[in-house]
C-alpha cells in the first residue's frame, strides 16, 4: 500500500495522519486518478499517494502551515504539485477529475473549539454540508469524488442523497468511519 510507504513528518498545528487518514489513503490509491485536489490536505498524505500513482494533484488547506507542511513532505516523497491556500475552494481554480477531502468532522461541543483541524462545527457537519453544496462546480465531466465521514455526522443521509457507495468502512472508539465515493 502506498500510504505505508509514504514519509510523513506533522509539524505543530497540522493535524496528525491518523486511522481515519489511512482508510481514506487507501480509497485514494484504489480511485483517484487524472487531475486531483486534495482539499484540507494538512500533511498532503492524500495527495502524495494519488501523486504516487500518477496523478496530477492541487494540495489546499485553510491552514498556511498546513500548506506549507504538505510542501516539505512532498519534496521529501519526491512528489510534485501545486500548493493552495484556501478557504474550502475560494482559491481554487480550474476542474478536477478527482476531489478528495477529510474534513473536521467532530461536533464543535466535543472539540471544545480549541482545535480547528478537528472541530466540525454543529453535529459535525458544517464542512461537509458547505463541500457538498460547492464541489459540483469544481468537477470535469469525468470525475470521482472521494469524502470521509463519521456515524456521528449521519453519513446515512448522504448516502442516499448522493447515491453514494461506503467503499471502506472502520469503527474506531466511538464512532463508524466510513469513505464514500460518488459522481
Amino acid at each position: 500500500m502506498l500510504y505505508d510507504q509514504v514519509n510523513i513528518m506533522t509539524e505543530r498545528g497540522v493535524y496528525r495522519p491518523m486511522e481515519d487518514s489511512k482508510l481514506l489513503a487507501e480509497v485514494v490509491e484504489k480511485y483517484a486518478f487524472g487531475k486531483a485536489l486534495d482539499l484540507g490536505t494538512g500533511t498532503g498524505i492524500q495527495g502524495i499517494v494519488a501523486a504516487l500513482k500518477g496523478c496530477d494533484v492541487t494540495f489546499a488547506d485553510i491552514n498556511a502551515s498546513a500548506v506549507a507542511n504538505a510542501r516539505r513532505n512532498a519534496l521529501q516523497n519526491n512528489v510534485k504539485g501545486t500548493f493552495v491556500v484556501s478557504d474550502m475552494f475560494e482559491n481554487i481554480r480550474g476542474k478536477f477529475n478527482t476531489i478528495m477531502f477529510n474534513p473536521p468532522y467532530l461536533e464543535s461541543e466535543n472539540v471544545g473549539g480549541k482545535n480547528q483541524d478537528l472541530d466540525g462545527g454543529l453535529r459535525g457537519r458544517v464542512l461537509i454540508d458547505k463541500f457538498l453544496s460547492e464541489y459540483a462546480s469544481y468537477v470535469m465531466e469525468d470525475h470521482v469524488i472521494i469524502l470521509l465521514e463519521s456515524s456521528a455526522n449521519k453519513y446515512e443521509h448522504d448516502v442516499e442523497k448522493l447515491n453514494a457507495e461506503i467503499v471502506a468502512k472502520a469503527h474506531y472508539f466511538f464512532e463508524d468511519l466510513v469513505v464514500l465515493k460518488f459522481k
